[in-house]
């Protein structure tokens, strides 16, 4: 089946959260947001319920993924995924743990599998799924070892923040800051630019990207006084990436590569660690930012927002995430065959 005709696999997240409450608006109203067609992987039942709670009205159709873009027009498409509990809005429960991560497992294999498009995934509850055993510091890192099993090998996850002013990846993720320092290497630096790169040329259709990497330190260490990462970790990766071809500056000053005269010298940003990212990201595109994750062998996009717990069934919740998630992935995926189909005529 033509790729371009495929659904995009939307995980269930928490069914307490809110990521159902959305993914259901937004379906009544999919003619007005325009957004790309979408295979719900989740309870019927929890779906059903949750709309009637929210005054929805949504048709549900059980639907293979082939055959969930054509049904999306008329019913909301469902691949069932069975919750072993009633799920309450805003009262997460470990019991459904299962569920949640058959959910992500099931889209992950679908769009392995070329069945949809690309992967939108809902927020998850870490720790529901911690206590249920679940041995991933975040999604992230999940979907990456599911990834792997798939390549036959590692890989290596960059999540990306990319709002309509901003795109930025940390290097370190879900790490304690005092653990920042002697997890920042050389290269992990060289490794994310390298995925960054990649990807932003194959996904976001950036040929030659450019991409700006801030210090560790305040005022990027200034020249050793506050710190040495900035000379001896640092520097050496922007050197190389640039070795190899990579358009990529820095150290710089994180305190001033945010502001809108900063952002017009670049189109991506590399940042050491998880806050000095996602603070920038969030400042300037709250709403709408999406969580994307670079170096996987398939599209994986989110919302930059959590579970919500006490917005879900409310019906107070904004989706301009999820909706932004969806629109970006469908955008990703037409880029990447694109460029695909142009690098064969090249070649051929």
């Amino acid at each position: 089946m033509n790729g371009r005709r495929l659904a995009l696999a939307l995980t269930m997240g928490d069914p307490a959260g809110i990521g159902p409450d959305l993914a259901l608006a937004i379906w009544q109203n999919r003619s007005v947001l325009g957004v790309p067609p979408f295979l719900m992987i989740a309870d019927p039942e929890m779906l059903a319920e949750r709309a009637d709670l929210l005054g929805l009205k949504v048709a549900l159709i059980e639907s293979s993924p082939e055959q969930a873009a054509a049904n999306f027009a008329t019913a909301l498409p469902v691949m069932p995924v069975a919750l072993a509990k009633p799920a309450i809005p805003g009262t997460p429960d470990e019991a459904n743990a299962e569920a949640i991560i058959e959910s992500i497992r099931l889209g992950v294999a679908l769009t392995t599998a070329s069945r949809t498009r690309a992967l939108v995934t809902n927020p998850i509850a870490k720790s529901v799924l911690y206590a249920s055993g679940f041995g991933f510091p975040g999604h992230t890192e999940y979907l990456a070892h599911l990834a792997a099993g798939t390549a036959g090998h590692p890989l290596t996850p960059v999540m990306l923040l990319a709002g309509p002013h901003l795109r930025v990846a940390p290097v370190t993720i879900h790490i304690p800051i005092n653990q920042v320092p002697q997890a920042l290497t050389t290269g992990a630096i060289i490794e994310t630019g390298r995925i960054m790169a990649r990807d932003l040329a194959s996904r976001f259709g950036l040929t030659a990207p450019r991409i700006a990497i801030s210090g560790l330190n305040p005022h990027a260490g200034e020249d050793g006084a506050l710190g040495a990462e900035d000379i001896a970790v640092i520097a050496p990766a922007i050197t190389q990436l640039q070795a190899l071809g990579i358009n990529a500056f820095g150290p710089l000053p994180a305190d001033t590569m945010f502001h809108a005269e900063a952002r017009e010298t670049y189109d991506a940003a590399i940042c050491m660690y998880h806050d000095q990212a996602l603070i920038p990201a969030k400042t300037l595109g709250f709403h709408d930012s999406v969580n994307v994750t670079l170096g996987l062998p398939f599209i994986r996009t989110s919302p930059d927002h959590g579970t919500a717990f006490s917005l879900a069934g409310k019906g107070s919740a904004r989706a301009d995430s999820l909706i932004a998630a969806l629109k970006l992935a469908a955008k990703m995926a037409n880029t990447e065959v694109e460029t695909s189909t142009l690098q064969a005529l090249r070649g051929a």
